[in-house]
């Protein structure tokens, strides 16, 4: 069977809900996955947007995910008593999810959330990391990615 990554708030392909953006709650979407590899250690997820006016514009990134773990739920935030997940800092400055806001009368934006299995349990990063430091630390110990898009426009 194939790695998958969805939601039920929004399917491959179809518009992100206005709650999940910075327009709306900004709150991140419920996510799920199964049939990753056996020897699947952790996982990551990075959030990008390929569609931004200045180039790739990364929304959000969780690291060090528990490979007993197989969801992130509705709202998942740094902090929480309860999770020991890394959250990188994303290119608003935020070391937590920050939803779609695309520029006004831009378009339709793409918005890729990539989850990758990992071989490593930890990548050893510090809370300050960034986006672009938490994918380069995962490039190497990925076993398989899978990925879902969502769109949104901003009108």
């Amino acid at each position: 069977m194939a790695f998958t990554l969805e939601s039920p708030a929004f399917r491959d392909g179809e518009e992100i809900p206005r709650k999940f953006s910075r327009k709306g709650e900004n709150v991140s979407p419920p996510l799920s996955w199964k049939d990753a590899p056996a020897e699947t250690k952790s996982f990551a997820l990075v959030v990008e947007d390929p569609d931004a006016p200045s180039g790739t514009f990364r929304h959000w990134s969780v690291y060090d995910i528990a490979r007993e773990r197989s969801d992130l739920p509705e709202g998942t935030t740094p902090g929480a008593k309860t999770e020991t997940l890394g959250h990188g800092v994303n290119d608003f400055g935020n070391a937590h999810y920050d939803g779609p806001q695309p520029p006004r009368g831009h378009g339709v934006h793409h918005y890729h959330f990539r989850l990758a299995a990992l071989d490593t349990e930890t990548l050893h990063l510090g809370p300050k990391a960034s986006i672009d430091d938490i994918w380069t630390k995962a490039r190497p110990h990925i076993l398989a990615e899978t990925e879902l898009v969502g769109t949104f426009e901003n009108r």
